[in-house]
C-alpha cells in the first residue's frame, strides 16, 4: 500500500503537532496541476463516507476511496537540501511527473477524475 520514511513520518508528526488532538492527515489526489493530477497532504477533522483510514507508522492517515486508486504503491519521503525541506512522492502508478515532483499523469485505465 503507502509506505512513509522515517523523515516522512518525523516531519509529519511534527507538524501534526501543531493541529487540534483529533486531527487526522488526509492524502489525496486532485485534478489540475503541470501534469494532471496532483498530490494534497493536508490535516482534516471530517470522515467522510468516502473515506478510509489507515494506521501508518503511528500515524492514522485518511484517503478518499478515489485517491487510493492512484496511492497504490506510494512512498513517501521528506528531505531538506539548500532549497528548503520538502516532502517527496514516488508513485509507481505515475507515467511522467512535472519538474516539481507533485503533479503528475497516470495510464488513461487508471483514470479516474471526469
Amino acid at each position: 500500500m503507502i509506505q512513509l520514511s522515517p523523515a516522512a513520518t518525523s516531519e509529519i508528526k511534527r507538524l501534526k503537532s501543531k493541529q487540534q488532538p483529533h486531527t487526522l492527515v488526509r492524502l489525496a489526489v486532485k485534478p489540475g496541476g503541470c501534469s494532471d493530477l496532483f498530490y494534497d497532504l493536508s490535516f482534516d477533522e471530517i470522515v467522510t463516507q468516502s473515506d478510509r483510514i489507515f494506521e501508518i507508522n503511528e500515524l492514522k492517515i485518511l484517503i478518499d476511496d478515489e485517491s487510493l486508486n492512484y496511492l497504490d504503491g506510494l512512498a513517501l519521503d521528506y528531505s531538506e537540501d539548500l532549497m528548503g525541506g520538502g516532502f517527496r512522492f514516488h508513485n509507481p502508478q505515475a507515467v511522467s511527473t512535472c519538474s516539481c515532483g507533485n503533479s503528475f499523469s497516470v495510464s488513461q485505465e487508471l483514470v479516474v477524475y471526469a
